[in-house]
């Protein structure tokens, strides 16, 4: 089973479904398509879609449609599938992207600290530990951060570089 946590908590009704070969969206969801089903429907002018994001894909092609996209899900097929923080940070920090972005995928509850930091807000989990971590409200903090990020951090101090003995 797999629910929709953001830093408020699991999300009830969420309309978004990924579409696959067997899976499409019904009349009261939305649909989020991979890269290239994404772009031949915004070359027609359609708005208020969510595009699906692989590690290989090139998030730079979503620049000249950024204003007409609703949701950006970022894939993390395996836990040690890194890509998608990089996707997450570019379209926060070097495309602007101010509409959400959601993490699907093999969503840890170690990484999610991390996901937040890049720019993340959403997160389509399913792994067992985390859904229980999450409810009890435990999730994982970072005490030192080695960079800036999309998400700055609350804590100047935090920052290894920034830190007072």
């Amino acid at each position: 089973m797999t629910k929709i946590w953001k830093e408020s908590g699991f999300v009830n009704d969420d309309p978004w479904v990924i579409e696959t070969e067997l899976t499409k969206a019904g009349s009261n969801e939305k649909a989020i398509v991979g890269l290239d089903a994404f772009l031949q429907q915004a070359a027609t002018g359609a708005s208020g879609l969510g595009v699906l994001i692989s590690p290989a894909d090139d998030v730079t092609r979503l620049a000249p449609h950024l204003d007409r996209i609703a949701l950006v899900a970022v894939s993390f097929p395996a836990f040690n599938d890194g890509r998608a923080f990089s996707h997450a940070s570019l379209l926060r920090t070097r495309l602007g992207y101010a509409g959400e972005i959601r993490a699907v995928g093999d969503v840890l509850i170690d990484q999610i600290p991390l996901m937040l930091r890049c720019g993340i807000e959403s997160f389509a989990v399913s792994n067992a530990t985390a859904l229980k971590r999450l409810a009890e409200g435990r999730l994982p903090g970072i005490s030192n951060h080695y960079q800036p990020t999309a998400k700055p951090t609350a804590n100047a101090n935090s920052y290894s570089w920034r830190r007072v003995s």
